[in-house]
């Protein structure tokens, strides 16, 4: 953040006791902390535990993800995501980390969920949803994408029968 979101004035770094060096507007004369959109990605699973969901919005294979709206859990996020883009319902969840994600600046939270069927209804903001089985999907899933990295923990987590 380079410009203040409320005049638009240049921040320069300042110091502030117990929080170090932040951004500092000297027109509004106020801290601006760094502000960010909030995200969830869910690595869905079956009820055996053996497939996982992957989807296209555009050419490659990712994790379903989507914004946590304004006043929206990061849990209510990811079961309304499931059921608007892929028809799915989520019948149980488990958080297991955030990331955050530079490049469209937003703190991705990421879970995984079980789904309650593997019958899938591509929505408009899908262009593909597939079933893969675990080794499957870590070798279609995006390339060195957070998706990935997200993909490859919660299968890790999986073997380990910690859901």
């Amino acid at each position: 953040m380079k410009h203040c979101i409320a005049c638009g004035g240049k921040l320069t770094l300042k110091f502030l006791e117990g929080e170090g060096l932040i951004p500092y507007c000297n027109i509004c004369q106020e801290f601006k902390f760094p502000v960010f959109s909030c995200a969830v990605s869910t690595v869905i699973v079956n009820r055996d535990f053996d497939k996982v969901l992957l989807v296209k919005k555009t050419d490659d294979f990712i994790l379903l993800a989507g914004f946590i709206k304004k006043g929206e859990d990061a849990e209510s996020a990811l079961i309304r995501e499931a059921n608007e883009e892929a028809s799915v319902n989520i019948i149980k969840y488990k958080f297991m980390r955030t990331r955050y994600y530079e490049k469209s600046n937003v703190l991705m939270w990421n879970y995984i969920a079980v789904a309650d069927t593997t019958e899938i209804l591509i929505k408009d903001e899908l262009k593909e949803a597939k079933w893969f089985d675990f080794e499957e999907a870590k070798k279609v899933v995006k390339i060195d994408s957070l998706a990935q990295r997200f993909l490859i923990a919660a299968i890790d987590e999986l073997k380990k029968n910690k859901f």
